[in-house]
């Protein structure tokens, strides 16, 4: 499987990480994050859907668990590489052309504010095919159009092994949209950041 990687990475310049999921996803995310170096070389920007929070605590949660530097996104904020950045609760967040955050309180999608397919369809339209999109567990088929949008403009497309995920919806509405460059378990898609990591070129 890492000859899979290997290959793919060879091929294209992965300069941003963009990352979504629902339900099972902090501990997803913990599990993919947590041997990353303090000074991963590109940024990384997670959504999590967070039902009826206002103040989130994933930041903190987060940074207690990993070495990398960890916050939530702000408006206008430039992106800045070697940072886990998680959505804010209650805004969409999206990434302009210039490289930085924008939040806004337009209607939910798929029942969502933060979305998933705002983020990764912005984020692709900003980085086009130096992107990577990963998509995890959830129940909430958002994220499928987001991804598709990642591979469309050229990035790297990874979802969760369904038969593996906490709640197999989200990776399976993603796979049913259109086929993603790669369907890995989580083991595999750490192997895979820490790869990109380790083969990264400015």
């Amino acid at each position: 499987m890492q000859k899979a990687f290997c290959h793919l990475l060879q091929q294209r310049m992965i300069r941003a990480v963009v990352i979504g999921a629902s339900a099972g996803g902090v501990n997803a995310m913990l599990k993919l994050f947590h041997r990353l170096p303090a000074r991963y070389p590109m940024p990384i920007v997670a959504l999590l859907h967070m039902q009826h929070m206002r103040d989130s605590r994933l930041p903190e949660l987060f940074q207690h668990h990993l070495r990398m530097p960890v916050k939530e996104a702000e408006d206008k904020e430039e992106i800045a590489p070697g940072t886990l950045y998680f959505a804010p609760p209650g805004y969409h967040l999206a990434i302009e052309h210039n490289l930085q955050f924008s939040l806004s309180c337009e209607a939910p999608l798929h029942f969502s504010r933060p979305a998933i397919d705002i983020l990764m369809e912005s984020a692709a339209d900003a980085y086009a095919d130096t992107l990577l999109g990963i998509l995890l567990t959830g129940a909430n088929p958002d994220g499928a159009a987001g991804l598709r949008a990642v591979k469309q403009a050229g990035g790297l497309s990874v979802v969760q092994d369904p038969d593996e995920a906490e709640i197999d919806y989200m990776p399976r509405a993603a796979i049913s949209l259109q086929q993603p460059d790669l369907v890995l378990r989580l083991a595999d898609i750490e192997q895979l950041l820490i790869s990109l990591g380790e083969t990264y070129v400015h």
